[in-house]
């Protein structure tokens, strides 16, 4: 058989979905499966073990005209594979009807009113309820398929050729790292960065040994100098200087990460790093870390969670400035002791 997984972004909503890649793959060994993709994205998945080759979906160019006929050429080479499934695991009207147009067996797809996509689904999976985790809705998927779900499966392999090459360009070796990802999609989701520089000094004034490294995008890179500026002998600044799967391997090797809601987040429960994660306008039991949700620090304003972008709250963004830097801290130092690392 041959199967088409459709979710193309966000990097958190990818790194989710990855379970029912692993379990498909388990179950059916040799079945052919697909994966369609942001191709920012793509390099996450290029050369995964489970998948057979991943299909780009590059909105930014297919939203011109002139870039249409390769918009055709990629449906057109998707028709021609004569899938048997394909499964919608983004729910909205451009994968509902990517899924239609891909013309599968059978087309299976999650029910998320907002854009009408489960009108192109022969089989739609509602979520079981509101607080319902992604990943769990996701993996409600495959049960229709007859595919069994657990959690005997290695959700990112190891890189190890990445891995070694992080390990020797930045000298991973001789300290214990806190791994630091200040930036989010939504502004209101961005713990302060000066709270993360005084969060690095709160710790490296503990233990002489720890180091940081700040994670983020190019467009993180002020966050990132302002971290740097708290401890620099301490610090390494990486926000725009990683790969995809560079980053995944610096979560890998790092003691704990200390993280907004954003992308990163998800790649650090994938791998079961211990993780602090800081909530502010978002519901971490729909999307927080997970099987870490003991990890999460949010505030109990009555405004929390209230699902926005912007914040409406008569004082702006309080959910995330009234978590104090000394409540972070005690909750970094416990997961280090956790991981046998003493500070």
């Amino acid at each position: 058989m041959k199967i088409l997984i459709l979710k193309p972004s966000s990097l958190g909503d990818v790194v989710q979905a990855l379970p029912v890649l692993r379990l498909l793959k388990q179950h059916r060994p040799d079945d052919e499966i697909y994966w369609w993709i942001d191709s920012q994205l793509a390099p996450l998945l290029e050369g995964d073990p489970d998948l057979a080759g991943v299909v780009c979906f590059d909105r930014r160019r297919w939203a011109r005209p002139r870039h249409w006929p390769e918009m055709a050429h990629s449906i057109r080479w998707t028709r021609n594979q004569t899938f048997d499934w394909v499964i919608d695991l983004q729910c909205l009207a451009r994968s509902g009807l990517f899924a239609w147009l891909a013309n599968g067996k059978l087309t299976i797809g999650l029910d998320d009113p907002r854009e009408g996509a489960r009108g192109f689904y022969d089989v739609i999976v509602p979520r079981a309820s509101y607080q319902t985790h992604a990943v769990d809705w996701y993996l409600s998927v495959l049960p229709r398929l007859g595919v069994p779900v657990n959690s005997n499966f290695t959700w990112l392999p190891e890189r190890k050729v990445v891995a070694k090459a992080v390990r020797e360009k930045w000298q991973t070796a001789d300290s214990p790292w806190v791994i630091f990802q200040p930036g989010a999609r939504w502004l209101n989701k961005r713990w302060p960065a000066e709270n993360f520089a005084a969060l690095a000094r709160q710790l490296a004034a503990a233990d002489s040994e720890l180091r940081f490294a700040v994670l983020g995008g190019s467009d993180d890179q002020k966050l990132g100098e302002t971290i740097l500026r708290a401890e620099p002998n301490r610090c390494l600044d990486l926000t725009g200087k990683l790969s995809l799967s560079e980053m995944v391997e610096w979560i890998r090797l790092g003691a704990v990460m200390v993280s907004n809601d954003t992308g990163p987040m998800h790649v650090a429960a994938a791998l079961k790093k211990p993780l602090v994660a800081v909530f502010g306008p978002t519901e971490p039991r729909r999307t927080g870390p997970y099987g870490q949700l003991t990890s999460v620090i949010q505030t109990t304003l009555p405004c929390v969670p209230c699902m926005k972008s912007v914040c409406h709250y008569r004082e702006p963004l309080a959910c995330l400035h009234t978590i104090p830097v000394s409540l972070v801290a005690t909750h970094v130092r416990e997961q280090l002791h956790r991981a046998s690392v003493v500070v």
